[in-house]
């Protein structure tokens, strides 16, 4: 079963044993620094392993709005998930974290009901998580070029191009993976296979790997659609696009993340994940609704 990091986390911390020795509470200090965003989504995913229970004060507990679809809305969800949580706990390994305005985008690897890659979404009000996105895949050995779902470039530069570099990904998502203009492909993406990085566990380095993995993918009769893309974040060189379409025909959830250097894509990385069907929705919320 997929369910949310921060539900879990909650549950985790819920259920871990209060032991409070009178001799070593201690007045908490103040906190002098301001806490950013991006650093309390992070406390929240790290908490699963650190214990740390002051983080789970980064989320509102009177909003909080689900879009897991495997989870309930707001804390009476959180019940039914506690009673399948594994015995000896959680782990998670934030590998990225960007912030855009109201909203953090992480790229974790994670371990609750076996080992998995996900990229969650955090939109905060006031200080607060309010609301929660995710995609969930397990991991995969590595790709035909060596390459895990994780690995590469962690930190964002080039900050003062965060929105050219948006309107670029954007319009390749577009062009691209929409249209299926792949003419015009060059404008996006440099031919040499080392200019474009590919993390996807199925496919390897550059435009060449692109197209060998498309060519597999039609002679076995399966088919990517992107329809809609629901949301594009960034920060500096990385870009995450949302988007919705079908793989196969079943109903997909694509979370794109890209890196750019020089007005070009140079790295990609994704989590693609199924729709479950809507009869099996723990929450009304819906998988995306930005």
């Amino acid at each position: 079963m997929k369910y949310t990091l921060v539900a879990m986390t909650l549950i985790f911390m819920a259920c871990k044993t209060q032991k409070k020795e009178e001799k070593n509470l201690e007045p908490q200090k103040e906190e002098q620094m301001e806490v950013s965003n991006k650093e309390k989504a992070v406390a929240v995913l790290s908490s699963l392993e650190t214990g740390d229970q002051s983080a789970i004060g980064y989320i509102n507990p009177e909003k909080y709005i689900q879009h897991n679809l495997a989870v309930a809305d707001g804390l009476e969800g959180f019940g039914a998930v506690m009673q399948h949580a594994p015995e000896g706990g959680f782990k998670a390994n934030v590998v990225r974290a960007f912030e855009d305005g109201d909203y953090v985008f992480t790229h974790t690897i994670y371990d609750f009901f076996g080992p998995k890659i996900g990229f969650d979404v955090f939109r905060f009000e006031e200080g607060k998580i309010v609301e929660h996105w995710d995609n969930l895949i397990p991991i995969a050995p590595a790709n035909p070029s060596g390459r895990t779902q994780t690995d590469g470039r962690t930190e964002a530069t080039d900050l003062d191009k965060t929105e050219a570099n948006k309107q670029l990904v954007s319009d390749f998502v577009s062009t691209i993976l929409m249209k299926g203009e792949m003419d015009k492909v060059g404008n996006f993406i440099d031919g040499a296979d080392e200019a474009y990085l590919q993390h996807n566990p199925a496919v390897a380095d550059g435009l060449s790997g692109l197209g060998k993995a498309l060519e597999g993918m039609a002679k076995q009769g399966v088919t990517m659609v992107y329809t809609t893309t629901h949301k594009v974040l960034g920060e500096g060189d990385f870009v995450l696009t949302i988007s919705e379409g079908t793989l196969g025909g079943t109903p997909t959830a694509y979370y794109d993340l890209f890196r750019v250097a020089d007005g070009k894509i140079v790295e990609h990385w994704d989590v693609i994940e199924t729709i479950m069907p809507e009869a099996e929705w723990k929450n009304s919320n819906g998988k995306f609704n930005f």
